[in-house]
C-alpha cells in the first residue's frame, strides 16, 4: 500500500515536472516565434548598425573652377558595455579636454534619456579634426568602445561667395521630427544653394550591420551582409558664377555697403552675386569655433549676414528712367523726338519741382535719358497717367507694366528667401491718402523711381538684362545643372523665355540714350560699346545712395549688371565706375592701361576708397 502511495506521488512529481516543462517551451516558442514586440526587442538587441555617410555633392564655377570641397571629420562615438579599465588621461590628452568633460560625455542618464543605451554607439565627442583623430588612432587599441566615425564636412576653397554658397548646419530637433531621412547629428544644408539643392547635394547614406552577442559585444557581420546599403554620394552642382568676377566685385565693395549682381542676358545666368559687407564661408564650416563666428557676424552693426543682393529693398532712383520711356512709348505719351524745354525745375499749379542742370537743351528721349532730366520724365508719367479716364486708372495701368518687368515681385531665383520689393497702384495710394483726390501730381516722384516704389539689387540687374534682350529675359539662377558621369544636366525650369515690351524703335531710342550715359566719362571702356543708367537715390536717413544699370556691348550683349552703393552719393560717383570695372574685368579678363592710367587709378580708387568706417 505504501509503495503504491509512493509510485502514485512519483508519476504526479513528474507530471508536474513535465507539464512545467511544457509550459516553459510553450512559452519559449510563444516569444521567440509568435510575439512579435519581442522578437523585434531581440533582434534590436542582436544587431545594430553604423551609417556611412556619403560624400556631399561638390560646387563648381561654370569654367569647372572648384569652390566647395569636403574634408574629413570625425565623430568620436563609445558603447558604453564595451569601455573596460584603460588611460582616461591619456585619452583626455589626445581629444584635447579634461577630466570632467570625459564624465560628462561618457556618463549618460540611460535611465530617463531615451537616445542613449549602454549597449549602441552614442557621440562621446564630435567635430575632431583629421590631425586629432590621427593622432587618436595610432593608440586606439588602448581604449575599448570607442571608435570614430568618418564625416565630410564643407571646405570652401575661394574666400567669397558666401551669401551664394551657404554653409551646412547639424539638423534640430524640429527637422528630425518632420523628415524621415535626418536622424540626430546629421548634417543640412542651412542657407544657400547649400539649402536649396540639399535633397541633390546630401546624396544617400549606407549602412553596415553588425551582429552582437548577449553582451552587447560585436561578434561578426549580420546575415552575411546581406542588409548592408552603399552610400551614394551626391550630385556636383555647376553653378553658372564666374568665381574670378564674384572675387573682383567682392575686392570693389571692400568697405562699402550694398550689392552687385551680374547676369548673362542670353540666359538669365547669374555671373556674380555680391552683398557687401561680407565674410568667408569659411567662417561658418562644421568646426569647434563656429558658434563664436557665427555670435560675431551677427552682433556685427553693419548685417554681413543680411543678403542684400536678394533682401534689400531699395527705390530705383533713375535707373528706373529707361523703363518709364518704355512705357510712355507704349502708350504714345511721348514719341522718341519728343523734347523739353527745362529750366532746372518743373511747374505744376504755381510749385515747382526742381530738376538738374544739363549741359544742352532736350531735345528728345535719348538726351533726356543722357541728362536724367526729372522735368521730363514727370510730364512723360503724367501723360501716361492722363491716358486713362481718371488718375486710380492711369496709376494700375503704369503699375501693369512695372510688374511685367519683373519688379515688385519674387523672380524665382534659386535661392529662398526672396524679397518682392514694391510697386504701389491705387489701392496703395486710397490708403494713403484715405479716399482723399489724389492724382499724377501726386504721386509724380515714381516717375524718377522714388516715392514708394522699391526693387531689389537682383530685379534691377534682371531689368538691366531685359533692356540689353529688347524685350525679354529668362528668370535669373545661379546654377547651370548637376554633373552625372561626366555629363552636364542642365536645369530645365529656367529655360523659358519670358517675352515683354518688344517695339525695336522704343529700345532704340533708350538704348541709344544709355550709351550717351557712359561716353566721354571715366567708365568709358575702350573698344566696348557700355549702355547704362545711373541714379543718385534720395535717402531719408543719410547720404544719397549711389546706384546703376547697364550692360554690355551694346550689340549681342554679355554681360547685364546692377550696383548699389548705400550712402555714398552720385550713381557716377561709385556705382557706375564700379560697374565699368566689372564689365572691363568680365569681357576683357582684366584692366588695361599701365601702372597710372586713367582706369588703373580709377580701379586704384574703387579698391581702397572705405564708406563705412
Amino acid at each position: 500500500m505504501l509503495k503504491n502511495t509512493f509510485q502514485e506521488r512519483t508519476h504526479v512529481i513528474r507530471f508536474v515536472f513535465a507539464l512545467g516543462a511544457l509550459v516553459l517551451l510553450g512559452r519559449s516558442f510563444h516569444l521567440q516565434m509568435l510575439d512579435t514586440p519581442y522578437i523585434k526587442k531581440a533582434e534590436r538587441f542582436g544587431r545594430y548598425y553604423t551609417t556611412i555617410y556619403p560624400s556631399r555633392g561638390l560646387m563648381l564655377d561654370r569654367d569647372g573652377k572648384l569652390l566647395v570641397q569636403n574634408d574629413p571629420m570625425y565623430d568620436i562615438t563609445v558603447i558604453y558595455n564595451d569601455v573596460k579599465e584603460m588611460d582616461t588621461l591619456k585619452l583626455c590628452k589626445l581629444l584635447g579636454m579634461n577630466k570632467q568633460t570625459f564624465e560628462e560625455n561618457l556618463n549618460k542618464d540611460f535611465d530617463t534619456d531615451h537616445r542613449f543605451t549602454r549597449y549602441k554607439p552614442f557621440v562621446f565627442l564630435n567635430k575632431v579634426s583629421a590631425a586629432t583623430y590621427a593622432k587618436f588612432q595610432e593608440s586606439q587599441y588602448q581604449f575599448p568602445g570607442f571608435q570614430a566615425e568618418l564625416r565630410n564636412v564643407r571646405t570652401y576653397y575661394y574666400q567669397c561667395g558666401a551669401h551664394v554658397l551657404g554653409y551646412i548646419s547639424e539638423v534640430d530637433e524640429r527637422q528630425v521630427a518632420r523628415s524621415d531621412y535626418y536622424d540626430d547629428g546629421d548634417y543640412i544644408g542651412e542657407s544657400g544653394l547649400e539649402k536649396e539643392y540639399e535633397e541633390e547635394l546630401r546624396g544617400q547614406r549606407g549602412k553596415q550591420y553588425f551582429t552582437r552577442d548577449n553582451m552587447g559585444r560585436i561578434v561578426g557581420s549580420y546575415k552575411d551582409g546581406k542588409l548592408d546599403q552603399i552610400a551614394i554620394s551626391g550630385k556636383n552642382l555647376v553653378t553658372a558664377l564666374d568665381i574670378e568676377l564674384q572675387q573682383y566685385g567682392e575686392q570693389l565693395m571692400q568697405n562699402k555697403s550694398g550689392s552687385i549682381v551680374a547676369i548673362e542676358p542670353s540666359t538669365g545666368e547669374i555671373l556674380a552675386f555680391i552683398s557687401s559687407p561680407s565674410y568667408s564661408p569659411n567662417m561658418l564650416r562644421i568646426s569647434r569655433g563656429r558658434g563664436q563666428a557665427f555670435a560675431r557676424l551677427q552682433a556685427d552693426t553693419l548685417k554681413p549676414l543680411f543678403n542684400r543682393a536678394l533682401n534689400a529693398q531699395y527705390p530705383p532712383g533713375s535707373t528706373f528712367k529707361p523703363l518709364m520711356s518704355l512705357i510712355a512709348l507704349k502708350e504714345k505719351a511721348i514719341w522718341s523726338g519728343t523734347g523739353i524745354e527745362c529750366y532746372g525745375y518743373y511747374t505744376y499749379k504755381n510749385k515747382r519741382y526742381g530738376c538738374r542742370p544739363h549741359r544742352e537743351p532736350i531735345t528728345n528721349l535719348a538726351r533726356a535719358l543722357q541728362y536724367s532730366c526729372n522735368s521730363y520724365y514727370w510730364r512723360a508719367f503724367r501723360n501716361v497717367v492722363d491716358k486713362k479716364s481718371n488718375a486710380p486708372d492711369g496709376v494700375d495701368n503704369w503699375a501693369a507694366y512695372v510688374r511685367s518687368f519683373g519688379l515688385g515681385k519674387p523672380l524665382g531665383i534659386d535661392i529662398e528667401g526672396e524679397k518682392g520689393g514694391n510697386v504701389p497702384d491705387a489701392a496703395t495710394y486710397n490708403k494713403i491718402y484715405n479716399d482723399f483726390a489724389w492724382g499724377a501730381p501726386t504721386v509724380m516722384s515714381l516717375a524718377i523711381g522714388q516715392g514708394e516704389l522699391q526693387v531689389t539689387p537682383i530685379q534691377l540687374a534682371n531689368m538691366a538684362a531685359i533692356l540689353a534682350n529688347r524685350g525679354h529675359y529668362y528668370t535669373p539662377h545661379i546654377t547651370k545643372g548637376f554633373v552625372e558621369n561626366d555629363t552636364l544636366y542642365p536645369l530645365k525650369n529656367y529655360e523659358k523665355q519670358v517675352t515683354l515690351l518688344t517695339d525695336a524703335d522704343h529700345y532704340k531710342a533708350v538704348i541709344r540714350g544709355m550709351e550717351l550715359v557712359i561716353e566721354n566719362t571715366n567708365s568709358a571702356i575702350t573698344d566696348v560699346s557700355f549702355c547704362g543708367k545711373t541714379g543718385t537715390v534720395e535717402n531719408p536717413h543719410g547720404k544719397d545712395h549711389s546706384t546703376f544699370v547697364g550692360f554690355a556691348p551694346k550689340d549681342n550683349p554679355k554681360i547685364a549688371i546692377a550696383v548699389y552703393v548705400e550712402n555714398s552719393g552720385y550713381g557716377s560717383t561709385y556705382a557706375r565706375p564700379i560697374s565699368s570695372l566689372m564689365v572691363e574685368k568680365y569681357l576683357k579678363g582684366k584692366i588695361e592701361g599701365e601702372e597710372n592710367s586713367p582706369r588703373k587709378r580709377l580701379e586704384k580708387k574703387m579698391l581702397e576708397t572705405n564708406l563705412v568706417n
